[in-house]
């Protein structure tokens, strides 16, 4: 009776779980109608993830966070690239500022919209994930396997689910519009806090759209370590919370709208070290026409979209030493010529990993 009971129980919080996530269907059906456009997948078991964080004011728990316009944007979108051997994760953001070719896409009501040449958060404004998708692959012509939208309201349960994430401040923060007082030094954020502290822009740094995705990679590292440092996936009684509230908060494409299919992908995740998990901005420098927007670098934003599309190899650092730049691990000038028998160097790009300790 016990083991029934047991399995009884465990069948039902499964069927939950199960039931919480929404498949996004629509983008699925948008997507096969290009499907002949779409780039190839060179490399098998390598995965590509866009996790798109939306600033809807919909739904349960977020219109507290501003007026419903009847409009979402991209407030925040990270194309995370698996590696086939699982042996390493890089997140690259990509600047909701940036200037793109934006295609025709489906809108809400079925109409369609232009193709235009506009800022990179317009694409899930106009066409929501389908077009966020189309325009990413245009833009780095790697194929998107999977995609996952999180609101405000379910990034904010799964930081209280994990029981709040440690940060390390330099200074004090008072942001009224944020509704964040904390002190200096090591903090730990519950659910509210790290939504204001990842969304907050012009008050915090000097400001820039740069510095706020530094500091949103810098916590996804922190809760990254949160997890794996408690034993959350090893653990029941810490893991259904989680599970729970990641799941009620997700939508994704059909392939991962199923417990099996997160749990696979979780699985597979999991014995990346630490050090292996990397965090980077594309490279991207102040559009020529508008001081306030962004355009590629190129050729290393080239460069790095043709490494994650091959699976191979990139490497990242702080800050970038003097005389080097971004994307190539070659300096300027003043540098011996390589001997033509060595092996190109690792290319490298602005950023950190999850190793890293944030209060160093």
């Amino acid at each position: 009776m016990v083991v029934v009971g047991a399995v009884g129980v465990g069948w039902a919080a499964y069927r939950k779980l199960d039931g919480n996530i929404t498949s996004d269907t629509t983008a699925a059906d948008e997507l096969a109608r290009f499907e002949r456009e779409r780039p190839t997948a060179l490399v098998r078991d390598a995965q590509n993830i866009l996790v798109i964080g939306s600033d809807s004011r919909s739904g349960g728990g977020n219109a507290a966070y501003g007026r419903d316009s009847g409009t979402e944007r991209s407030d925040t979108t990270i194309l995370l690239h698996l590696a086939a051997n699982r042996q390493s994760a890089t997140a690259v953001s990509l600047p909701r500022d940036l200037m793109v070719d934006v295609p025709s896409c489906r809108r809400a009501d079925g109409s369609r919209t232009e193709p235009e040449f506009a800022m990179f958060n317009q694409a899930f404004q106009s066409g929501g994930s389908a077009c966020t998708i189309r325009t990413v692959e245009r833009m780095t012509d790697i194929r998107i396997d999977h995609h996952v939208v999180v609101d405000f309201s379910g990034f904010k349960e799964m930081v209280d689910a994990v029981d709040g994430v440690e940060v390390c401040l330099a200074a004090p923060i008072h942001d009224k519009a944020a509704k964040l007082r904390l002190p200096a030094g090591k903090v730990k954020l519950d659910g509210e806090q790290a939504l204001g502290y990842v969304r907050a822009r012009k008050s915090l740094g000097d400001g820039s759209d740069t510095e706020r995705m530094d500091r949103q990679q810098r916590f996804l590292a922190a809760l990254a370590a949160k997890v794996r440092g408690n034993d959350v996936l090893l653990n029941p009684v810490k893991l259904y919370p989680v599970l729970d509230a990641a799941t009620s908060s997700l939508t994704t494409d059909p392939g991962l709208a199923s417990l099996r299919g997160l749990y696979d992908l979780v699985r597979g995740m999991r014995t990346i070290p630490m050090e292996k998990v990397q965090f980077l901005t594309v490279p991207r420098k102040s559009y020529a026409y508008d001081s306030n927007r962004d355009e590629l670098v190129e050729p290393a934003a080239r460069r790095l979209f043709a490494r994650l599309r091959s699976d191979a190899p990139v490497a990242v650092a702080r800050e970038l030493p003097g005389g080097m730049r971004e994307g190539h691990s070659e300096e300027l000038s003043g540098s011996p010529s390589r001997r033509p028998d060595t092996p190109d160097p690792l290319p490298t790009f602005r950023g950190s990993t999850a190793a890293e300790e944030a209060c160093g």
